[in-house]
């Protein structure tokens, strides 16, 4: 399952001599809806705040006063006079930036490629940007998807730790939402997914 993959040296390394069910790289590091998100949100943000800036200081292009309240003081501001637009234009360039980094996480995390995965008998190793993650096969709860095709697809693996989320409906109802491994993107995800489910299930058979 890993004649394809060239592992780093530092995860080969950390593995030493452990037997290696699987090794599979990765084609992206974040799930594409949530980078999506980023992206719609970054390019909505960025459209409604131009919206915003163009009906203020478009009376300038044309010449025309702007007409502004400033600690409750009527003031206007023209092509010749832009101080009272200076704070107006501060804010304005802050929430821009605002967006240009909404729009490039999503750019950032769409594109991101994603790091290796290796199974072994007694767990998860996960190596992405020279840091490494080891997590025991006990601490999954066996509840697995795969998303995809026999040649290539992704994988979600549910573990025993998670955390409490509170509604979007202002209902006040809470709920535990486990935390998941994502594995996107990798060749022979089927098989990935009954060697997963079977050291997972090795452990709860025998109590962990």
């Amino acid at each position: 399952m890993n004649d394809n993959v060239s592992l780093p040296s530092v995860l080969l390394q950390n593995l030493g001599s452990e037997k290696q069910d699987f090794a599979v790289k990765a084609k992206y590091s974040a799930l594409h809806k949530k980078s999506i998100f980023f992206l719609f949100f970054g390019v909505a943000w960025l459209f409604i705040v131009s919206l915003i800036a163009y009906g203020m200081v478009s009376p300038l292009f044309r010449g025309e006063d702007v007409h502004l309240t400033v600690n409750n003081s009527p003031v206007v501001a023209n092509i010749n006079n832009l101080e009272p637009l200076y704070m107006v234009l501060v804010f304005i360039g802050i929430f821009i930036l605002v967006g240009l980094f909404l729009l490039g996480y999503g750019i950032y995390s769409f594109t991101k490629k994603g790091g290796y995965f290796v199974g072994t008998p007694n767990r998860l190793v996960y190596y992405e940007s020279n840091n490494m993650h080891s997590i025991d096969w006990e601490e999954f709860t066996g509840n697995i998807s795969v998303k995809g095709n026999e040649q290539r697809g992704s994988i979600s693996l549910e573990m025993r730790t998670g955390h409490i989320e509170n509604s979007n409906n202002n209902s006040g109802v809470s709920r535990y939402v486990p935390d998941r491994i994502f594995m996107i993107g990798i060749e022979n995800p089927y098989e990935i997914e009954a060697l997963c489910r079977k050291r997972i299930k090795e452990r709860i058979v025998n109590g962990f």
